[in-house]
């Protein structure tokens, strides 16, 4: 079929874009789609200083501006377009976009993420990257010696909180219920922290702040409903992700969760010519370096298939 992409990629963060610049450089001649959110959920952070070769640290935004230079400068092809249809039956693989524009792809490489759940108030979304997070290994450096909160009664928030209470003079946890959904041995791991209180059937109702960021919540009790304001300077939401996997539902073989599956030591998926990459397979990690690294072996990965 004439016109079809060696190589077509779906999403723009770090997986996305280093699976472009190894693709480039294999001159598999990738496409990128950049989807709804172009350079991914970093674009929210307000700064990165874990990412190797920014030693004063990086903004999301210019993190990610950076990479996708690097994948324009070996010659991607990148398109402001999203992804809403594929059709993964027969190769070469079809896709549409939200334009109505059609494409057909020998291989592809699905990097579209995961997005962090919110709380969904507005006062969440005004004060994003200005002390309310998803990622304590990502800002909560920026807290070192305040007072922080923690969202959320998973292993994640339990992580999260352990993480910060390493870091932070205090640590509150909020949790809907009387009881978490944490493994015990998490549980047992926060509960015996001196750093950490937790706040039982509490939820965070309204985040508190001003011009220099968040200075605290007002939460309510789920069963009496009684408000109290509890003084914090950093916000850390973690009730999970939704990876974005709905268009290839009954296609790629997707965990209990919606993660995509890739086999062992790879990142080939139940689809012979289609690889995953970054958050979208990564339910452990979920890191901007990790994402980049996979999104190198999907690049790699697609370059061999199609060698064969």
């Amino acid at each position: 079929m004439e016109n079809t992409i060696k190589c077509l990629i779906i999403g723009s963060g770090p997986a996305g874009y280093t699976a472009a610049i190894y693709a480039a450089r294999a001159d598999l001649n990738p496409v990128l789609f950049e989807g709804i959110q172009p350079g991914g959920q970093l674009t929210i952070t307000t700064e990165i200083e874990n990412f190797p070769g920014y030693p004063q640290g990086v903004s999301g935004i210019q993190m990610m501006e950076d990479l996708k230079q690097q994948a324009l400068r070996f010659g991607t092809q990148i398109i402001n377009e999203i992804v809403d249809k594929a059709d993964l039956s027969f190769r070469p693989f079809k896709v549409e976009t939200d334009r109505g524009n059609v494409y057909f792809a020998q291989t592809i490489i699905v990097a579209t993420g995961a997005s962090a759940r919110w709380l969904g108030l507005e006062s969440e979304k005004r004060f994003m990257s200005m002390g309310v997070s998803a990622c304590a290994v990502c800002d909560g450096f920026f807290f070192r010696n305040q007072q922080v909160g923690v969202v959320g009664g998973g292993d994640t928030a339990c992580e999260e909180a352990s993480y910060l209470a390493g870091i932070c003079s205090k640590v509150y946890m909020f949790v809907r219920r009387d009881v978490m959904r944490a493994s015990k041995a998490m549980q047992e791991r926060v509960m015996q922290n001196e750093k950490i209180e937790i706040l039982w059937n509490t939820k965070p109702i309204e985040v508190l702040g001003d011009d220099s960021g968040v200075t605290g919540v007002i939460t309510e009790n789920t069963k009496n409903g009684e408000q109290k304001q509890v003084s914090l300077n950093g916000l850390f939401i973690a009730i999970g992700h939704n990876p974005n996997t709905d268009i290839f539902k009954g296609q790629l073989e997707l965990d209990e969760e919606g993660y995509i599956i890739t086999k062992p030591n790879c990142s080939r998926t139940n689809v012979e010519g289609v690889f995953a990459a970054g958050d979208v397979q990564d339910t452990i990690y979920k890191q901007a370096i990790t994402a980049a690294a996979s999104g190198c072996r999907a690049a790699i990965d697609a370059e061999h298939f199609l060698a064969n």
